[in-house]
Protein backbone atom coordinates (compact mmCIF):
# COMPACT_ATOMS: atom_id res chain seq x y z
CA UNK A 1 0.00 0.00 0.00
CA UNK A 2 2.82 2.39 0.85
CA UNK A 3 4.40 1.80 -2.55
CA UNK A 4 1.10 2.54 -4.26
CA UNK A 5 0.66 5.76 -2.27
CA UNK A 6 4.20 6.86 -3.13
CA UNK A 7 3.56 6.14 -6.80
CA UNK A 8 0.39 8.20 -6.75
CA UNK A 9 2.13 11.08 -4.96
CA UNK A 10 5.04 11.01 -7.43
CA UNK A 11 2.67 10.98 -10.36
CA UNK A 12 0.69 13.89 -8.93
CA UNK A 13 3.91 15.81 -8.24
CA UNK A 14 5.12 15.27 -11.80
CA UNK A 15 1.78 16.31 -13.24
CA UNK A 16 1.78 19.43 -11.07
CA UNK A 17 5.30 20.33 -12.19
CA UNK A 18 4.31 19.78 -15.81
CA UNK A 19 1.23 21.97 -15.50
CA UNK A 20 3.24 24.74 -13.80
CA UNK A 21 5.86 24.58 -16.56
CA UNK A 22 3.11 24.70 -19.18
CA UNK A 23 1.57 27.75 -17.52
CA UNK A 24 4.89 29.57 -17.21
CA UNK A 25 5.93 28.82 -20.79
CA UNK A 26 2.50 29.84 -22.07
CA UNK A 27 2.72 33.20 -20.33
CA UNK A 28 6.35 33.82 -21.33
CA UNK A 29 6.30 32.51 -24.92
CA UNK A 30 2.65 33.09 -25.76
CA UNK A 31 2.06 36.47 -24.11
CA UNK A 32 5.14 38.32 -22.84
CA UNK A 33 7.48 37.55 -25.76
CA UNK A 34 4.97 38.46 -28.52
CA UNK A 35 4.08 41.67 -26.67
CA UNK A 36 7.76 42.59 -26.30
CA UNK A 37 8.55 41.89 -29.96
CA UNK A 38 5.45 43.79 -31.11
CA UNK A 39 6.30 46.73 -28.87
CA UNK A 40 9.90 46.96 -30.10
CA UNK A 41 8.78 46.63 -33.73
CA UNK A 42 6.14 49.34 -33.37
CA UNK A 43 8.57 51.66 -31.64
CA UNK A 44 11.60 51.10 -33.88
CA UNK A 45 10.08 50.13 -37.25
CA UNK A 46 6.40 51.18 -37.28
CA UNK A 47 6.14 51.24 -41.09
CA UNK A 48 7.54 47.77 -41.60
CA UNK A 49 5.69 46.37 -38.59
CA UNK A 50 2.40 47.49 -40.11
CA UNK A 51 3.00 45.94 -43.51
CA UNK A 52 5.05 48.62 -45.30
CA UNK A 53 1.85 50.35 -46.42
CA UNK A 54 1.97 52.90 -49.22
CA UNK A 55 -0.51 55.77 -49.05
CA UNK A 56 -1.69 58.26 -51.64
CA UNK A 57 -3.82 61.26 -50.76
CA UNK A 58 -4.60 59.88 -47.33
CA UNK A 59 -5.63 56.43 -48.58
CA UNK A 60 -3.68 53.19 -48.32
CA UNK A 61 -3.18 51.88 -51.87
CA UNK A 62 -1.06 48.82 -51.17
CA UNK A 63 2.16 47.50 -49.68
CA UNK A 64 5.63 48.16 -51.04
CA UNK A 65 6.37 44.46 -50.39
CA UNK A 66 3.50 42.98 -52.43
CA UNK A 67 3.01 43.32 -56.17
CA UNK A 68 -0.35 44.12 -57.74
CA UNK A 69 -1.86 44.45 -61.19
CA UNK A 70 -3.00 47.61 -62.95
CA UNK A 71 -5.88 46.70 -65.24
CA UNK A 72 -8.86 48.42 -66.84
CA UNK A 73 -11.21 45.47 -67.07
CA UNK A 74 -11.31 42.16 -68.91
CA UNK A 75 -11.50 41.09 -72.54
CA UNK A 76 -14.14 38.78 -74.04
CA UNK A 77 -12.25 35.73 -72.84
CA UNK A 78 -12.19 37.05 -69.28
CA UNK A 79 -8.48 37.88 -69.32
CA UNK A 80 -7.35 41.07 -67.56
CA UNK A 81 -6.56 44.01 -69.85
CA UNK A 82 -3.52 46.01 -68.65
CA UNK A 83 -4.08 49.73 -68.13
CA UNK A 84 -1.15 51.24 -70.00
CA UNK A 85 -1.49 54.52 -68.11
CA UNK A 86 0.43 52.72 -65.40
CA UNK A 87 3.74 50.93 -65.28
CA UNK A 88 3.07 47.22 -65.40
CA UNK A 89 4.57 44.65 -62.98
CA UNK A 90 6.18 41.39 -63.93
CA UNK A 91 3.87 38.42 -64.59
CA UNK A 92 2.39 36.54 -61.66
CA UNK A 93 2.03 32.83 -62.35
CA UNK A 94 2.35 31.03 -59.05
CA UNK A 95 0.70 27.83 -57.95
CA UNK A 96 -3.03 28.14 -57.45
CA UNK A 97 -4.41 25.45 -55.16
CA UNK A 98 -8.21 25.49 -54.99
CA UNK A 99 -8.33 27.64 -58.13
CA UNK A 100 -10.15 26.42 -61.22
CA UNK A 101 -7.31 27.13 -63.63
CA UNK A 102 -4.50 26.10 -61.29
CA UNK A 103 -2.52 29.32 -61.70
CA UNK A 104 -2.38 32.71 -60.05
CA UNK A 105 -2.55 35.46 -62.67
CA UNK A 106 -3.89 38.10 -60.30
CA UNK A 107 -1.32 38.46 -57.51
CA UNK A 108 -3.60 36.47 -55.21
CA UNK A 109 -1.96 36.41 -51.77
CA UNK A 110 -3.58 33.08 -50.88
CA UNK A 111 -1.81 31.20 -53.66
CA UNK A 112 1.66 32.70 -53.56
CA UNK A 113 4.32 30.51 -55.12
CA UNK A 114 6.29 29.68 -58.23
CA UNK A 115 4.89 27.90 -61.28
CA UNK A 116 7.51 25.13 -60.83
CA UNK A 117 7.78 24.76 -64.61
CA UNK A 118 11.18 23.80 -66.01
CA UNK A 119 12.96 25.84 -68.67
CA UNK A 120 12.06 23.30 -71.35
CA UNK A 121 8.40 23.02 -70.39
CA UNK A 122 6.33 23.70 -73.52
CA UNK A 123 3.68 25.69 -71.63
CA UNK A 124 6.31 27.94 -70.10
CA UNK A 125 8.12 28.41 -73.42
CA UNK A 126 4.84 29.33 -75.12
CA UNK A 127 3.88 31.77 -72.36
CA UNK A 128 7.29 33.47 -72.47
CA UNK A 129 7.16 33.86 -76.26
CA UNK A 130 3.65 35.30 -76.14
CA UNK A 131 4.56 37.69 -73.34
CA UNK A 132 7.73 38.80 -75.13
CA UNK A 133 5.76 39.52 -78.30
CA UNK A 134 3.16 41.49 -76.35
CA UNK A 135 5.78 43.58 -74.55
CA UNK A 136 7.71 44.26 -77.78
CA UNK A 137 4.60 45.33 -79.69
CA UNK A 138 3.04 47.30 -76.84
CA UNK A 139 6.13 49.33 -76.01
CA UNK A 140 7.71 49.48 -79.46
CA UNK A 141 11.00 47.76 -78.69
CA UNK A 142 12.82 44.87 -80.38
CA UNK A 143 12.10 41.49 -78.83
CA UNK A 144 15.82 41.20 -78.08
CA UNK A 145 15.53 44.21 -75.75
CA UNK A 146 12.76 42.72 -73.61
CA UNK A 147 14.24 41.94 -70.16
CA UNK A 148 13.72 38.59 -68.46
CA UNK A 149 11.55 39.96 -65.66
CA UNK A 150 9.04 41.23 -68.23
CA UNK A 151 8.23 37.67 -69.30
CA UNK A 152 8.79 35.54 -66.19
CA UNK A 153 7.30 35.55 -62.71
CA UNK A 154 9.23 35.56 -59.46
CA UNK A 155 9.54 32.68 -57.02
CA UNK A 156 6.70 34.06 -54.91
CA UNK A 157 4.60 35.36 -57.79
CA UNK A 158 4.19 38.56 -55.75
CA UNK A 159 7.34 40.51 -56.63
CA UNK A 160 6.68 44.25 -56.09
CA UNK A 161 9.71 45.32 -58.14
CA UNK A 162 10.78 45.31 -61.77
CA UNK A 163 14.18 45.91 -63.30
CA UNK A 164 15.13 49.45 -64.37
CA UNK A 165 15.36 48.09 -67.93
CA UNK A 166 11.71 47.01 -67.91
CA UNK A 167 10.62 50.32 -66.38
CA UNK A 168 12.56 52.30 -68.99
CA UNK A 169 11.02 50.55 -71.99
CA UNK A 170 7.56 51.33 -70.59
CA UNK A 171 8.27 55.01 -69.96
CA UNK A 172 7.46 56.44 -73.40
CA UNK A 173 4.14 54.59 -73.72
CA UNK A 174 3.14 55.56 -70.17
CA UNK A 175 4.02 59.19 -70.90
CA UNK A 176 1.90 59.12 -74.06
CA UNK A 177 -1.09 57.58 -72.29
CA UNK A 178 -0.92 60.25 -69.56
CA UNK A 179 -0.14 63.16 -71.94
CA UNK A 180 3.12 63.84 -70.15
CA UNK A 181 6.59 64.75 -71.47
CA UNK A 182 8.50 61.52 -72.10
CA UNK A 183 11.73 62.90 -70.62
CA UNK A 184 9.92 63.75 -67.38
CA UNK A 185 8.54 60.22 -67.04
CA UNK A 186 11.97 58.75 -67.80
CA UNK A 187 13.42 60.94 -65.08
CA UNK A 188 10.72 59.71 -62.72
CA UNK A 189 11.90 56.15 -63.37
CA UNK A 190 15.48 57.10 -62.53
CA UNK A 191 14.33 58.85 -59.34
CA UNK A 192 12.60 55.65 -58.21
CA UNK A 193 15.42 53.27 -59.10
CA UNK A 194 17.04 51.70 -56.04
CA UNK A 195 20.57 50.32 -56.25
CA UNK A 196 21.91 47.07 -54.87
CA UNK A 197 21.39 46.55 -51.15
CA UNK A 198 24.51 47.68 -49.29
CA UNK A 199 26.05 48.32 -52.69
CA UNK A 200 26.63 44.67 -53.60
CA UNK A 201 23.58 42.52 -52.75
CA UNK A 202 20.86 41.83 -55.30
CA UNK A 203 20.14 43.90 -58.40
CA UNK A 204 18.94 47.47 -59.04
CA UNK A 205 15.14 47.60 -58.91
CA UNK A 206 12.11 49.83 -59.27
CA UNK A 207 9.13 49.49 -56.93
CA UNK A 208 6.12 49.53 -59.26
CA UNK A 209 3.56 50.73 -56.71
CA UNK A 210 5.69 53.63 -55.50
CA UNK A 211 6.51 54.59 -59.10
CA UNK A 212 2.83 54.58 -60.10
CA UNK A 213 1.87 56.67 -57.07
CA UNK A 214 4.46 59.26 -58.09
CA UNK A 215 3.24 59.04 -61.70
CA UNK A 216 -0.36 59.82 -60.72
CA UNK A 217 0.81 62.78 -58.66
CA UNK A 218 2.74 64.03 -61.66
CA UNK A 219 -0.22 63.54 -64.01
CA UNK A 220 -2.51 65.43 -61.66
CA UNK A 221 -0.06 68.32 -61.53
Amino acid sequence: MTAVNNSVRNTARLMGAGLRALLVLTVVCGVLYPLAVTGVAQAAFPGRANGSEVSAHGKVVGSSLIGQRYDKGKDKQGNPVPDLKYFQPRPSAGLGSNRANGVNPRYDLQVSGASNLGATNTDLVKAVKERKQWVAETYGVPASKVPADAVTSSGSGLDPDISPAYARIQADRVAKENHLPADRVRRLVEEHTDGRTLGFMGEPRVNVLELNVALRDLARG
